[in-house]
């Protein structure tokens, strides 16, 4: 006996590896391609998305009666972080840490130059961080009115991330440098906003809970603390963004695009 039922095409059939890497590559390929305005705007606005997470987290840490290493406030701490992806990921803006690590794809895969690669990289992390330093100095002249969020709540969260030797800064770079890259993969991988949503949650919020070192998101974090602590100096920023950056991108470039790459291209799927 047939089934009487109609046929329905299976829209949720995975991407195969090489569907993936394709799609990567000539995304990497559009963006660097794009006018240097265009590049510029999109990491400003990503900039400026990425901090509401760090501000949701003051105000997180001021209403709540625990702190760090609380359970239910770490949890909560770890899932509004996550916010500031979900704006930048979803509304397409340009992230250093996300989109622009796999762009070493193209470049490994001989479709595209180093300077490309250098000039995509340049223009999306400067607009990242001024869009950052701009949203900073948006909440502290709001944050008397805002009546939610207190000066102590930033200092807090910007010690978690500078208070450690300088090495530790780096291998933690790399490690949430590995984990964006692998959020871009996957992203990329999956079919449904709410699949992607999740994901972004998942990833984020582990950077969040393990407090690793995100040199946009805490490009926001560090200056909040910056501006509103003396326990913060400069050369504290500084270090912090530097090594940070630097970790980020090799944990992204070699952990990721290098390897996903590699065994993509020698026939895994």
């Amino acid at each position: 006996m047939s089934d009487p039922r109609p046929e329905v095409s299976d829209t949720t059939e995975q991407k195969t590896s090489q569907d993936i890497l394709g799609s990567l590559i000539d995304g990497a390929l559009h963006e660097m391609n794009r006018e240097r305005s265009g590049l510029l705007l999109s990491g400003f606005s990503a900039g400026l998305d990425i901090g509401f997470g760090p501000l949701m987290m003051a105000v997180i840490l001021t209403l709540s009666q625990s702190g760090f290493g609380d359970l239910t406030t770490e949890l909560l701490l770890a899932s509004v972080y996550s916010i500031g992806f979900m704006f930048v990921i979803l509304g397409r803006s340009e992230l250093f840490t996300e989109h622009t690590t796999l762009a070493v794809i193209p470049v490994l895969d001989k479709q595209a130059s180093i300077q490309q690669l250098a000039r995509l990289w340049g223009l999306v992390y400067v607009g990242n961080i001024v869009g950052g330093f701009l949203f900073t100095q948006l909440v502290v002249l709001l944050m008397p009115g805002l009546g939610v969020v207190s000066p102590e709540a930033f200092e807090t969260i910007a010690l978690k991330l500078v208070n450690h030797e300088l090495q530790w800064i780096l291998v933690g770079g790399v490690f949430a440098g590995w984990l964006m890259g692998l959020l871009a993969w996957l992203v990329t991988a999956a079919q449904e906003t709410t699949s992607r949503l999740l994901l972004i949650l998942i990833v984020t919020g582990t950077i969040g809970i393990l407090h690793l070192p995100h040199s946009i998101a805490g490009n926001v974090e560090v200056l909040f603390g910056l501006l509103m602590s003396p326990e913060i100096s400069l050369l504290d920023y500084l270090a912090f963004l530097v090594l940070a950056t630097i970790g980020n991108a090799f944990g992204g470039g070699i952990f990721v695009a290098l390897l996903k790459y590699g065994h993509v291209v020698r026939g895994g799927n």
